[in-house]
């Protein structure tokens, strides 16, 4: 059986932590920022846990 390649767009936008979470960048945090307030903008840098829901298909791709 070949090797599984990684799937690089998901290598780029997850991570998996030490204790083996998925971990994603927030949504919202590109465009329109002038009418987002400084606290909101700032709770988007923070990483997000993937949902539980795209978890199993994303390990796949990671090859994890």
């Amino acid at each position: 059986m070949p090797k599984l390649k990684t799937h690089s767009t998901t290598k780029k936008r997850f991570r998996v932590t030490r204790n083996g979470k998925l971990m994603h960048a927030s949504a919202f945090k590109r465009k329109k920022l002038e009418k987002k307030s400084a606290k909101r903008k700032r709770g988007f840098a923070q990483a997000t846990p993937a949902h539980a829901a795209d978890v199993t298909r994303v390990r796949r791709a990671l090859g994890v």
